[in-house]
């Protein structure tokens, strides 16, 4: 279970093939004790540290991840945001987010707004009874407050701290991003039979 508050950005130091199977190096945040086993949030993604080497981490995927999340077309060089997954001691400062992507959404459209940048974003049609005014939603692991909901649409605000502090102020119109919608507003659904 993560917050959804980034706590760093790091490059990509190699990305294999390895069977079906997707291994993925990724530089070690400064003063990161990691463990074999720890989860991490991955551009939204759950993962596993599967080995350690001195200055890097790294973490696999299966093919049902790399076929449901933007996952698959990482490359050498690129940052990923980075969360380490909370404790019972933990401030949650975001929403819970459990790293369990919903879909692959898509931005359609960014404006500037005086420093901070509105972004709308795209998603399968099925996922938009799960979007609320004021609702929480990650993208790409960023917990993140939905602005106005239209359709299969919605719009985001971010702060200019957001956009310099996460990979979404690198993105533009039409690239792909990971989506996960409030768990607590599935269940809830759920519960209601809809």
């Amino acid at each position: 279970m993560f917050s959804g508050i980034v706590e760093i950005t790091e490059a990509i130091t190699s990305v294999k093939k390895h069977g079906t199977e997707q291994r993925v190096t990724i530089r070690r945040p400064p003063r990161w004790k990691l463990k074999q086993g720890e989860s991490i949030n991955v551009e939204g993604v759950c993962s596993t540290v599967q080995k350690l080497n001195g200055h890097s981490f790294e973490v696999r995927y299966m093919p049902e991840t790399l076929r449901k999340t933007t996952l698959s077309r990482l490359q050498r060089s690129a940052r990923v945001n980075l969360e380490r997954s909370l404790t019972l001691r933990s401030l949650i400062g975001g929403h819970l987010v459990q790293g369990h992507v919903d879909a692959v959404g898509r931005i359609v459209r960014i404006r500037r707004e005086g420093k901070s940048r509105v972004y709308t974003f795209e998603i399968p049609r099925r996922l938009t009874r799960y979007i609320v005014e004021k609702g929480s939603i990650a993208i790409d692991g960023i917990s993140l407050t939905v602005v106005k909901p239209a359709g299969n649409r919605f719009s985001i605000s971010l702060l200019e701290y957001t956009l310099k502090q996460t990979t979404l102020g690198t993105k533009q119109v039409r690239d792909p991003v990971n989506v996960e919608v409030d768990v607590l507003s599935k269940y809830v659904a759920r519960l209601l039979g809809r």
